[in-house]
């Protein structure tokens, strides 16, 4: 399995960026994706899901101004990310385990995730 992200840089608030996970080494079409962002010193915080069958999912702190897709064909996943906030500052991974998960609950919890690209850096200021 492999995740390349891409897309990340210095954006400036109110501005948009959208970032893309190019995956390779499975059946990307049947599993679930999802996003996740850290900053120095804290933990992963997810960010966003999508099933395989398009359902998609937010955490709170970005619901409404984030949205994540997939292009099957492509394989790749993306969030775009709408009216970023200098609180979006922070090094975004794309993710999966191999699975469409059963309980929501999961899906959201970064340590349901096997495996994860190298990360792009998001910077968020005027």
């Amino acid at each position: 399995v492999q995740l390349v992200e891409s897309g990340g840089g210095l954006v400036q608030p109110g501005g948009s960026l959208r970032l893309s996970c190019a995956a390779s080494g499975f059946t990307f079409s049947s599993y679930a994706m999802g996003w996740a962002r850290q900053v120095p010193g804290k933990g992963l915080e997810w960010v966003s899901s999508i099933y395989s069958d398009g359902r998609t999912y937010y955490a709170d702190s970005v619901k409404g101004r984030f949205t994540i897709s997939r292009a099957n064909a492509k394989n790749t996943v993306y969030l775009q990310i709408h009216s970023p906030k200098p609180e979006d500052t922070a090094v975004y991974y794309c993710a999966t385990d191999e699975t469409d998960f059963n309980e929501i609950a999961t899906m959201m919890d970064p340590k349901a995730y096997d495996y994860w690209g190298q990360g792009t850096q998001v910077t968020v200021s005027s």
